[in-house]
């Protein structure tokens, strides 16, 4: 074994020493190539990331429109299969519980017959029991089946909820408790017959026996019969739904057919009814046509009257003879009037009738509804009602016949079946009868209508006759004049007094004629009006119909009244549920607080482990103390206590972690409290909202009673003058009726009286007809009114069914969107599940990995061991040979065994990868559907957000809910404030840590070592590794500080950077270290570094949070800013409204005062003038009169003629001047006119604001509600980013306690290598030795060699035998290893399942906590704060909250002032627009009193021109006509006081006119009013009367409904009843025949008794058995039904909390919607951010052209440069220059001696090399030069460009080769190719400032490590350094912007890196002597 170990420690020595050299030789190569590739890899990247990215969201929003019209059609699908399945459940559960009950009933029934046939029972065993001993055994089989029954089966049916399954138990338990009776009745029997006879012999036992196979026979046989029953049952039920079916559907066909012939009927009615108000309408106006004409005729006949006076008697014969004719005319008429009034009482009972049709046609269904609304108002209603209740009845009866479906008793169906037929057939026969009550009834009214039409066509003719009789007569009258004046022409003057008697018999005929004729007239004058008072007579019964209508509304507004006073009853109920809650509240804190002082009592107890633990701690201590004294090794004891110390540690991360959680569940208490302390005001704020509900109600119904009030009133004003109105009728019938017995009584008397008299009556009549004519105008109006509000009505229902349907549509939709998310959050849970399978396996395949991994390096190990044995064979002596050569073959099978493990093990890690991929196409395919998910719900939101812009309507009556939308708002304000630091706070937390986290695990893993032996090869090149870890780690920290200055497409391409310098980091450690070990820190890296990318991934979606805030931030902003302009512009309106109606009435009423001043004053001026014309008139006359003779007046008159014709001339100026200040005034008035005209467009517009203010209030509280959504959503996403954090760190402990798991293993393994290579290195080196010793003294002593070569082979021969018995031991070793291995295999995979089982929850607690310790200590202080904080906060934004409160009241309150304001200004500017008319009317006034002045002024004018031309006259000497111009002058004075007098009195006329109008206006305008009112309330009214019917209905189907339920009970019952009659009816039946049977048989079984004696022993033995094997399956069936309840309980409890779930899920579904909304909401304002940004970005694409152009140039340039390059690379690759070579080595002699080993350790660092080899070559003195030639040709293959040292490793070289050669070297390394010319600040040395503050800035170590790693690439010479150093094309990371060196321009900013000519400051001899010094 130790020869074995130590072989092993060999050939690991020798294998890490190759892997050593190799890194030491490539680490060179691989960094500046890496940090090549990734300098171009982040360039690439830049530029095709932007596109992808576009794409991708583009193909997933198409996927997501997909899916989401997917899941629309299945939310469709699916809801309606769910009502009707919710349908389906509901009547088959009513129905069920109603036959549970029944079978409740039964079976106690049952129960208590068992129970008395039980003690029957025992008491007849007791009896029978000294008989016969073997009756025990059917005893007490029945006694347990007895007790079963009654413990089983008497706990049932408690329970309410009753489902199928309880059902058919029941029925189960029937048929069982029917079958035990029955069994008991026929064993009853038995032992009665026993006890009775109890004298026979032992051959009763066969008796028994053969009666109880008897028995089953029987009941085998019934059970058949049973069964065939059933069947046959099964089959009529069929039979019996199929009849039904085709009856239901006859019955439906006839219903439609004469719903058909119904609509037809009405139709005809409507035409016949149409016709009827046709004709009476047409007779009106033919009558009043009639009275006109009348009316004239009459004023023509009184002027015959005039003529026809002395001929009255005559006509008196002739008189007798008409009133006869009049009285028959009176007679017929009377019998018209009857009918008339007969039609008109039908009608009125007509619409008594259709008014209760309207009532209950709202109850039966909507067709039949829509044709009683088209029902007239005829006498066919009454067959409408009878057709109406008889389709109920048959509605009823098909819902009696589809329920009878359901019962099992199929002779009674059958008779109710035709049952039903008959009542059809008659139903049938009913409507054919009432079809021809209908035909008669529509003979009759087409009857009716003739005979009206016939008597209208009557008094038609009536009226034609009479006017063709007046037209002969008038004739006639014409031809006896022109005879009368022929024969006054002929007959001479005797012949004058026959003329004069026969014109005076004419004349008496005449009047006889016209006097009939005016009594007729008069007669028919008086019917009109007995017609017209019946009419309004009639309108009077109507308006009573109306006031009754008006009582009942009032009384269902009453009842309305009391179903408010119910709904505020519930409103309490609410309150008190409310109430009710919070008391849960408080129980659900009180249990937090216990659960708190349960978590304290598990810390007590995890302190008590605690203590056991270090208890435990302490004996094992002890017992390592003891193993340290025996065993040597102290590495294992050392780990095992670092594991215990560890675990201490762990336990008290534990302790911390729970005083944590205490620490959270009392901040969970604090929240609660919070919440109960806001629905305690959200309890204030509902009782308020109930108190102000109260008093609207109040209000409400005090404003209804005053309107009933005023209704009352204006009724009874109303009424009061119809009386009026029929009083004066009657009084001006009276009065026709003494003017007509005053006329035929004063005949004789004067005619002037007569006329008088006559004239009297035409004036009344004309009076009366004007007021008939005002009647019927106002009732006319009445009834257009009455029409224009039923249209109103019509109107406003159609709305409110509209805003129904509506309301019920988003009720739909928001239904499936609860349903949709229902689903994902289905799907999601399975693709979770998925998930959480794949980490399963992915663990596995881990595993696998691992052990794969150790069985390779065991493997190799024993390869190596094999090929050493084989060398050791093969020096050993040929005897030993066949033993090795059979220890070689078994290692071979051994070996080829192990092959084919490893080849087994690597079709499962190909089987497991191969799992991996379908993995993640599953998850791909996961992902493309959320994201089509994702898109279906952002097309929901759009369809939502739809939905919502069509009911702002309806949000705008919500205005009182922007009192809440602000306190919210405001709370958002904070706590957004408070999000954002929290997670500014934690990105950084975070990110730090992760950070510190990656390297503490990476220096972690690199500490560790798997031996001492190994850890001293190692040290040197482990150092260098971890400074470049450092050095990458900085540059990793560098690139995290650029990862918060990117955007998020370039944080996405550092992460690509940073994974591949992980993966650089991956391939240094799997060089650096070992085996096994490498490959498991290799794993843990690559976990780290997956942990790390998700950490970073977890930060961009922080920014892209943060961002959103701030964009949330600026969005409420903006919402603040709106509200406050809004406010303004409020407050703006509000002055401008006071302004306007204060400016309004001040304008309008100076306008008013300006005018009546100026027209006043302008009047007043006229007057003036005209004093003043009169005055120069009377003085011209007195200068007239007074200048008669004398020059003297000459002289005088033309003076006094030029004053005259100036004031004519100043006179026609002031008329011209009062000519302009008319036109003014005219336009004054016309611009108030157009003043008026824009101040009510004003008005208009303000109302327009104030309605988009409402508007605006509207999208306020939308947006508010948005706010709300994406607070929500930021919450849900800091919750999930909380559990992925968590998740994190749980992996990264996993992983923690991986890496120990592996390092203890490591640690155990390495004491025993280390042991094992002591032992081996004795052994090898003693060989070793024996080889060096013999060629060292082979040529002296022969006979030395001899003997030391027998003493060599005696050792071999001990050796060979050590090594068979060590050949032996490994082969023995390694079957058992093999088998060990695999048992250790299958026990670890199973150790590990039950150790992830048990250590899952453990790890999870102690790691999670481990890491939330140290993440968040420093968190939980700041949290702490910021939650202090926001309590503050939260009490300001309370205060603020109520100040918005308060604001929104005032601003509602400034809302209705401002609609007051408004409806003020309309009335004002009503009021205006009357005294507009006002001032029109006095400026007409004024305009005519201007027109008369200009006359008076003309008049005037023309007085002045008369008295000139008298002047003149005058002046000639004609002083006669002075006396004419004179008394002209005197008559025009008098025709002037004429017109004057005349103005006067049309002015008082037109100022009456206008005041009759303004006050005919106002009353039209109250008319108006009132008629609003009266809509208003009508409207009010009818919505209450459809409210109140809707709830009758209702209430009456829900009674239908309950009597059809209590119907079909009452049928099931009595069905029951019959059917357990029958049942014990047949049961008594066979009882009595079995009771024969068996006495017929007893005689039988007596002869059998003997025979079957024999046979009842075994039968009694079986029985036995039997009763045992019965009680057993009883107490089996006992625990299966105990389990089965326990499973039910437990799945309904598992179902409830899958509710509970589902309801979670389906909560956070419609929160991620919103957040889904937000991110849409998001990408659009990114998309008008990108369309901004496009402006710039064409700019700068302009400039990238132009730069791509260079770009190709110059990368031409470099590709030719670099292919020139890689050619000399590849040429000067492992070849060294000849003429360096030679110059060294001549040095080298030239050089002393003393200093020529420093010229040798030159070259051999030059040829690769290495120190310590150096050393021993220079060491050994023999060898000389020799050997350093042979070593130095022999390893000049392995030249490898020397890798610069430190500088501290740095000596001074003073000899004068070395001069030499750095001359050599400065010659060699000028260029040939002179310097470019370069300008000054282009020519920058390379420790310039720039350079010297980059170095500055970078921290020390980077210096440091950058100086060891590059080796000062500026200070060294291009020739001799390799490319990498010479050349830096791409500067190296970290130290610049990054891009090709060539393609960069030189600039004064950035360090320049570019193979420059040396400055005179660093001269190249500097550079080579620090060359030479290294």
């Amino acid at each position: 074994m130790s020869a074995w170990f130590g072989g092993l420690g060999s050939g690991l020595g020798q294998s890490l020493g190759q892997v050593g050299g190799s890194l030491a030789s490539l680490t060179g190569q691989i960094s500046t190539f890496t940090k090549d590739m990734l300098m171009e890899g982040t360039e690439e990247v830049e530029e095709d990331l932007p596109n992808s990215r576009r794409k991708e969201v583009e193909a997933i929003h198409a996927i997501l429109r997909s899916e989401n019209e997917r899941l629309k059609k299945l939310c469709s699908d699916l809801e309606e299969k769910l009502e009707a399945s919710e349908l389906q459940i509901k009547q088959q559960s009513t129905s069920y519980r109603s036959q549970l009950q029944q079978k409740e009933v039964e079976i106690s029934h049952l129960k208590a017959r068992q129970i008395a046939l039980q003690d029957q029972l025992l008491k007849l065993q007791s009896a029978a029991q000294p008989v016969h001993s073997g009756a025990g055994a059917p005893s007490t089989t029945t006694s347990s089946s007895f007790s079963y029954g009654l413990s089983h089966h008497a706990p049932a049916f408690h329970g309410d909820d009753m489902d199928f399954s309880d059902m058919i138990s029941s029925q189960q338990e029937i048929n069982r408790l029917s079958n035990e009776i029955s069994r008991l009745e026929s064993e009853v029997g038995h032992w009665r017959h026993i006890a009775q006879v109890q004298g026979t012999n032992s051959s009763d036992q066969s008796e028994i026996c053969k009666l109880q196979n008897i028995i089953k026979e029987l009941k085998q046989s019934r059970s058949q019969e049973i069964d065939d029953h059933q069947h046959e049952m099964s089959v009529l039920q069929n039979t019996h739904q199929q009849k039904l079916t085709e009856i239901s559907r006859r019955h439906r066909e006839e219903l439609s057919e004469y719903e058909q012939r119904i609509e037809e009927l009405e139709n005809l009615l409507q035409q016949g009814g149409s016709g009827v108000t046709g004709t009476d309408y047409s007779k009106i106006s033919e009558m009043q046509k009639t009275i006109l004409v009348l009316q004239n005729e009459k004023a023509a006949s009184t002027k015959n009257i005039e003529e026809l006076e002395g001929k009255i008697e005559d006509i008196n014969k002739k008189l007798s003879a008409v009133e006869n004719e009049r009285e028959v005319l009176k007679r017929e008429q009377e019998q018209l009037s009857v009918e008339k009034r007969q039609v008109i009482e039908r009608c009125e009972s007509l619409k008594l009738e259709c008014s209760k049709l309207q009532l209950s046609a709202l109850k039966q269904s909507e067709p039949v509804a829509e044709t009683e609304r088209i029902l007239p108002r005829s006498s066919s209603a009454e067959e409408v009602l009878r057709l109406q209740q008889a389709l109920s009845d048959a509605e009823n009866e098909i819902m009696r016949l589809s329920s009878l479906n359901q019962d099992n008793s199929l002779a009674e169906d059958n008779v109710k079946l035709k049952m039903q037929v008959q009542v059809l057939e008659k139903e049938k026969a009913l409507f054919s009868q009432e079809k021809e009550e209908l035909q008669v009834s529509l003979s009759k009214l087409s009857d009716e209508y003739e005979v009206i039409r016939s008597t209208a066509t009557g008094d038609m003719n009536l009226n034609l006759e009479l006017q063709d009789l007046r037209f002969h007569l008038e004739a006639k009258e014409q031809e006896l004049t022109q005879s009368i004046n022929e024969k006054e022409m002929l007959i001479a003057e005797l012949e004058e007094l026959d003329k004069q008697n026969q014109e005076a018999t004419k004349h008496v005929i005449l009047i006889k004629d016209q006097l009939s004729k005016q009594q007729s007239e008069g007669d028919n004058v008086i019917r009109k009006l007995k017609q017209d008072l019946d009419d309004e007579k009639k309108k009077v019964l109507q308006l009573e119909d109306d006031k009754m209508n008006i009582t009942k509304e009032l009384d269902a507004q009453k009842e309305k009244l009391t179903q408010r006073e119910l709904v505020l009853s519930d409103l309490h109920l609410t309150k008190q549920e409310l109430e009710d809650q919070v008391d849960d509240l408080v129980d659900q804190l009180s249990k937090s607080q216990k659960d708190n002082l349960n978590i304290q009592k598990e810390n007590l107890e995890l302190k008590e482990r605690i203590r056991q633990n270090e208890e435990e701690l302490s004996r094992v201590r002890n017992e390592l103390t003891h193993s340290l004294t025996q065993d040597s090794d102290s590495n294992l004891k050392d780990d095992l206590l670092k594991e215990k110390e560890n675990e201490v540690r762990n336990l008290k991360q534990n302790l911390s972690e729970v005083e944590q959680l205490n620490e959270n569940l009392k901040k969970v208490a604090f929240d609660l409290k919070v919440e109960n302390e806001n629905l305690g005001l959200e309890c204030e704020d509902v009782r308020h909202q109930l108190e102000e509900s109260v008093a609207g109600n109040s209000q409400i119904s005090l404003e209804k009673n005053s309107i009933i009030e005023t209704l009352k009133r204006e009724k009874e004003q109303i009424e009061a003058k119809l009386c009026q109105a029929e009083k004066r009728l009657l009084e001006h019938a009276d009065k026709y009726k003494q003017t007509i017995e005053e006329l035929s009584d004063a005949r004789n008397v004067n005619t002037s009286a007569l006329q008088l008299e006559h004239e009297h009556l035409i004036e009344l009549s004309q009076e009366k007809d004007f007021e008939i004519e005002r009647l019927k105008k106002s009732i006319e109006q009445m009834a257009s009114d009455h029409e224009e509000t039923k249209e109103m009505l019509a109107s406003n229902l159609e709305e409110q069914k509209q805003l129904t349907q509506l309301v019920h549509e988003k009720d739909i939709c928001i239904e499936k969107l609860k349903e949709k998310s229902s689903e994902l959050q289905e799907e999601l849970d399975k693709w979770s599940q998925a998930l959480r399978t794949n980490e399963t396996l992915k663990q596995t395949i881990e595993e696998k990995d691992r052990n794969l991994g150790s069985m390779k390096e065991e493997n190799n190990h024993l390869q190596e061991e094999l090929e050493r044995l084989r060398e050791q064979q093969s020096r050993a002596l040929p005897v030993a040979e066949p033993k090795t050569l059979d220890s070689i073959t078994e290692l071979e099978s051994e070996v080829s065994h192990l092959n084919r493990i490893k080849g087994h093990l690597e079709e499962e890690v190909k089987h497991h990868q191969k799992v991996i991929e379908d993995q993640n196409q599953s998850k791909m395919q996961l992902l493309q559907s959320l994201q089509e998910q994702k898109k279906e719900m952002d097309e929901f939101k759009y369809q939502y957000e739809q939905i919502n812009i069509t009911h702002t309507r309806l949000i705008l009556e919500k205005d009182e809910e922007i009192k809440n939308l602000q306190k919210n708002i405001e709370q958002i304000k904070a706590q957004l404030h408070e999000e954002r630091q929290d997670i500014q706070t934690e990105n950084s937390n975070i990110f730090q840590e992760t950070k510190v986290q990656s390297l503490h695990i990476e220096n972690g893993s690199e500490k560790h070592d798997l031996s001492k032996a190994e850890t001293e090869r190692l040290v040197r090149g482990i150092k260098e590794r971890e400074l470049e870890i450092k050095l990458l780690n900085e540059k990793n920290i560098s690139l995290t500080k650029q990862i918060d200055q990117l955007s998020k497409d370039e944080v996405g391409k550092l992460t690509q950077i940073i994974q591949q310098k992980n993966l650089e980091i991956q391939a240094l450690h799997a060089r650096i270290s070992s085996a096994s070990y490498t490959q498991d820190v290799v794993y843990l890296q690559q976990q780290v570094q997956a942990y790390a990318m998700e950490k970073e991934s977890v930060l961009a979606v922080l920014n892209e949070k943060t961002r959103e805030n701030s964009q949330l931030k600026t969005e409420y902003h903006r919402m603040i800013d709106i509200v406050a302009a809004k406010e303004a512009a409020l407050i703006k309106l509000q002055e401008e409204n006071k302004k306007l109606s204060s400016g309004f009435e001040s304008s309008g009423q100076d306008m008013f005062r300006e005018t009546i001043q100026n027209l006043s004053r302008i009047i007043r001026e006229k007057d003036i003038e005209i004093d003043a014309l009169s005055q120069k008139c009377q003085t011209l006359l007195s200068v007239l009169q007074t200048s008669n003779t004398g020059n003297e007046a000459g002289g005088v008159n033309s003076n006094q003629f030029e004053e005259l014709l100036q004031e004519r001339d100043k006179l026609k100026q002031q008329v011209k001047k009062m000519e302009e200040w008319k036109q003014q005034v005219m336009t004054t008035v016309q611009n108030m006119q157009h003043e008026s005209a824009q101040l009510q467009e004003e008005l208009h517009q303000l109302q327009a604001q104030v309605l988009v203010d409402s508007d605006n209030n509207s999208k306020l509280q939308v947006d508010y509600t948005g706010l709300i959504q994406s607070y929500e959503q930021n919450e849900t996403k800091l919750k999930n980013f909380g559990q992925e954090l968590a998740q994190v760190q749980h992996s990264i402990g996993q992983l923690c306690s991986t890496k120990d798991l592996l390092l203890g293993k490591l640690d155990i393994i390495s004491p025993q290598l280390s042991s094992g290579s002591s032992c081996t290195s004795h052994s090898a080196e003693s060989p070793r030795a024996g080889k060096s010793a013999v060629p060292s003294e082979s040529s002296q002593f022969l006979q030395q060699e001899v003997e030391e070569l027998r003493k060599s082979l005696q050792e071999k021969d001990a050796t060979i035998r050590t090594l068979q018995e060590n050949n032996h031991r490994l082969s023995d070793s390694l079957a058992a290893t093999s088998e060990l291995e695999r048992k250790e295999h299958e026990q670890t995979d199973s150790e590990i399942k039950q150790l992830k089982e048990r250590q899952d929850v453990l790890q999870n607690l102690l790691k999670e906590k481990d890491l939330l310790i140290k993440a968040k200590s420093d968190q939980l202080l700041s949290s702490n704060e910021n939650f202090t904080n926001k309590v503050n906060e939260n009490e300001l934004l309370r205060q603020a909250v109520t100040n918005l409160k308060e604001r929104t009241l005032i601003l509602e309150m400034d809302i209705s002032k401002l609609k007051g304001e408004n409806e003020k200004i309309l009335e004002k500017s009503r009021g205006k627009e009357t005294e507009y008319q006002a001032l029109q009317e006095t400026n007409m006034k004024f305009s005519m009193m201007l027109r008369e002045k200009e006359f008076e002024c003309h008049s005037m004018k023309e007085k002045a021109l008369a008295c000139e031309q008298l002047l003149k006259e005058k002046e000639q000497g004609k002083a006669g006509e002075l006396n004419q111009l004179l008394n002209a002058v005197e008559s025009m004075q008098e025709k002037t006081v004429m017109f004057q007098q005349e103005r006067d009195q049309v002015m008082l006329a037109l100022k009456q006119k206008q005041m009759e109008n303004s006050v005919l206006q106002n009353e039209v305008q109250h008319l108006r009013d009132k008629e609003l009112r009266l809509n208003q309330e009508l409207e009010r009214l009818r919505n209450h009367l459809i409210e109140t019917e809707d709830s009758y209905t209702r209430e009456i189907l829900t009674a239908e409904d309950r009597e059809a339920k209590l119907k079909k009970k009452v049928t099931a019952l009595e069905e029951k009843l019959v059917s357990s009659s029958n049942a014990m009816e047949n049961a008594s039946h066979q009882a009595v025949a079995q009771v024969e049977s068996l006495q017929e048989q007893l005689n039988v079984v007596s002869k059998q008794r003997d025979e079957t004696a024999l046979q009842l022993s075994v039968s009694q033995e079986q029985v036995k058995q039997y009763a045992l094997s019965l009680a057993n399956l009883q107490m089996v069936l006992e625990h299966f039904q105990q389990e089965e309840k326990a499973m039910y309980s437990t799945e309904l409890e598992k179902q409830r909390q899958h509710i509970s779930e589902w309801k979670i899920k389906a909560e956070n579904l419609e929160e991620k919607v919103l957040s889904l909304q937000e991110r849409l909401d998001e990408a659009n304002a990114a998309l008008d951010s990108a369309s901004r940004l496009t402006e710039h970005l064409d700019l700068k694409e302009e400039q990238i052209e132009e730069l791509k152009k260079q770009n190709e140039l110059r990368q031409e340039m470099l590709d030719d440069a670099q292919k020139k390059l890689m050619d000399l690379v590849n040429s000067t690759e492992g070849k060294v220059d000849k003429v360096l070579m030679r110059n060294l080595f001549i040095g080298h002699f030239h050089t002393p001696k003393h200093q020529r080993h420093e010229v040798l350790r030159l070259m051999g660092s030059i040829l690769g090399i290495k120190r310590e080899e150096m050393e021993q070559l220079l060491n050994e003195d023999s060898g000389g030069v020799t050997r350093w030639m042979a070593g130095w040709l022999g390893g000049g293959s392995k030249s490898v460009p020397s890798t610069p040292l430190r500088p501290s490793q740095q000596f001074v070289l003073n000899s004068s080769f070395s001069e030499l050669f750095v001359k050599f070297l400065e010659t060699e390394s000028h260029p040939s190719v002179p310097p470019p010319k370069l300008s000054v600040h282009a020519m920058k040395p390379l420790d310039s400032p720039a350079r010297r503050k980059l170095g500055t800035n970078e921290p020390e170590s980077f210096k440091g490590s950058a100086e060891s790693r590059t080796g000062r690439r500026a200070d060294l010479n291009p020739f001799l350094a390799p490319r990498s150093a010479a050349v830096p094309l791409i500067n190296p990371a970290g130290l610049g912007p990054g891009g090709h060196l060539l393609l960069k321009p030189i600039s004064d900013v950035l360090p320049t890196f570019t193979p420059l000519p040396v400055s005179p400051d660093n001269s190249a001899g500097v550079v080579l002597k620090d060359l030479l010094k290294q």
